[in-house]
């Protein structure tokens, strides 16, 4: 087996750069049964093959998993992409981890090709991770190509998505990973223990607030993100991480949801109206600006990006006060659950640090989750953000009264606080993108269940993306809507495929 490249795009802290970096991502000694085991690779087991369809960013982790921890279970042996130069990066990335002097020479595959590149290549699995709105027709093609498929979240943008995804699978009986790595993180799945164990009673309510800082929340609005076409806005890229949490962590499924959200801090009308005047057009080649992302700083972004615009004129590094911006940077949901619970749940994309919190209302007592993720941002002499202040000499590297970290606890009716130690996870996402990996290159050899239910199929990517979808509507509606009238192509309860009449009949898209 070759050994794993060092290069930041294949590590499996393989996050964006904007992203706060977790003390997991230096760990390799994760806590006390946060791992599942796996048994060796049986003798002479061919290896599967992989296809990577969208060669951006996220591509990375899964890249630097089948080169690296996972090439003795996995291959990769084709690229799909509209955008050379983003395949060229990763052909490189393939032939230093082969020790090659220049790049591995795979098969590069136009999108219109993919079923193509299935066959040509014999094709096992098709890992997508291109742009969310065309996820659903990437994976419907795919399945029908004869493939199985791991997709990136969230995924799909909007109800007609779900009932191609839906539909596909249950007409080609092909298997579907999503990946959810929040689910992974150790502090997530102690809270989901708190919560089945009982030791709260029966839940009644979450409240579930998410912020978002000026470095990793601006970093929606300069991409691709800030096209609600594109993503469905962040109540779809963005929260359909936090609605699986909540729907995992219940065991339920949401059955009504009124939303409320504005774009009120990004955008140029909000600078306008706060008089921030002339801005630059890209953060490339700025200085003094902590809301500007220079490319050149990070050599992966400058070869994906920067490197690639040429090729089809995308700009990685757009100005967060620009016109064109269609998604909300505030939002509030409120989702009544079919078991009787409810959620309110708060997005700010704005904020001054980085992280959640998360109070499970119980008829015995009530658990609490808070976790710091970054206590604040950073700006050097010049004026510019710092991304990483453990790497800058002379940067902070902490707020003492909100220290990164997290804690969780427990309280039941006429008994003090407890608290509830969170062990250690390994890698991004909280230290759980390492262990989603090893469920998703290696779950025919996990050795026994996994009594968390960490593993998530096509079912729970359409149960989380239904909240947000339907957020979106209510938004454009001003008025409370019913999960069940969307349309999904499925029952969320049970997975029971819906009638197709039913299905599309007046469904919102």
């Amino acid at each position: 087996m070759t050994s794993p490249v060092t290069s930041p795009v294949t590590s499996p802290v393989d996050q964006n750069p904007t992203a706060p970096l977790p003390a997991s991502s230096a760990s390799t000694q994760p806590g006390e049964g946060v791992v599942p085991q796996f048994a060796p690779v049986p003798q002479g087991r061919p290896r599967r093959r992989y296809a990577v369809v969208g060669t951006g960013h996220r591509a990375g982790m899964y890249v630097g998993a089948l080169v690296g921890e996972h090439a003795d279970v996995g291959e990769i042996v084709a690229w799909c992409d509209p955008n050379p130069g983003r395949m060229d990066y990763y052909d490189g990335v393939v032939g230093q981890a082969q020790g090659l002097d220049g790049a591995a020479g795979l098969p590069r595959y136009a999108p219109d090709g993919l079923e193509a590149m299935v066959a040509e290549q014999r094709v096992d699995v098709v890992v997508v991770t291109s742009l969310d709105r065309t996820h659903a027709e990437l994976v419907d093609r795919a399945l029908r190509a004869g493939a199985d498929v791991v997709v990136e979240k969230p995924l799909t943008t909007d109800a007609a998505g779900c009932r191609r995804i839906t539909t596909a699978v249950a007409e080609t009986g092909r298997d579907l990973v999503m990946t959810f790595n929040y689910r992974y993180a150790p502090r997530n799945s102690s809270l989901r223990e708190v919560i089945a164990s009982g030791r709260i009673g029966q839940v009644t309510s979450v409240h579930f607030e998410w912020a978002l800082d000026t470095v990793h929340g601006a970093d929606y609005f300069r991409r691709w993100h800030r096209d609600k076409a594109n993503s469905g806005g962040l109540l779809v890229h963005k929260s359909s991480h936090h609605f699986d949490l909540v729907n995992w962590w219940l065991g339920d499924v949401p059955a009504r949801v009124y939303a409320s959200g504005a774009l009120r801090f990004y955008g140029d009308k909000a600078a306008d109206e706060r008089g921030l005047g002339e801005r630059p057009a890209r953060g490339t080649g700025t200085a003094g600006d902590p809301f500007s992302l220079d490319l050149t700083a990070d050599p992966r972004l400058k070869a994906l990006y920067l490197d690639a615009e040429n090729h089809d004129g995308y700009v990685r590094d757009q100005d967060v006060f620009a016109p064109g911006i269609t998604i909300e940077d505030n939002l509030a949901v409120l989702v009544d659950y079919a078991g009787g619970a409810t959620l309110t749940y708060s997005l700010n994309a704005h904020s001054p640090w980085e992280g959640y919190r998360v109070t499970v209302n119980g008829t015995a007592g009530r658990a609490e989750l808070e976790v710091v993720e970054r206590g604040f941002v950073e700006v050097d002499e010049d004026g510019n953000a710092v991304l990483d202040p453990s790497a800058t000499p002379g940067a902070a590297t902490s707020d003492p009264l909100r220290p990164e970290g997290e804690h969780l606890t427990v309280q039941t009716h006429w008994h003090r606080t407890e608290e509830v130690a969170i062990p250690a996870g390994i890698g991004g996402h909280g230290g759980g993108d390492a262990i989603l990996l090893k469920d998703v290159f290696r779950r025919d050899l996990r050795l026994g269940e996994d009594p968390l239910g960490r593993a998530a199929g096509h079912l729970d990517g359409v149960r989380a993306v239904a909240v947000g979808i339907a957020a979106n509507r209510s938004l454009l509606t001003g008025q409370p809507v019913l999960v069940e009238d969307l349309g999904l192509g499925v029952d969320l309860r049970d997975g029971a495929p819906q009638a197709a009449d039913a299905a599309a009949a007046g469904a919102p898209a």
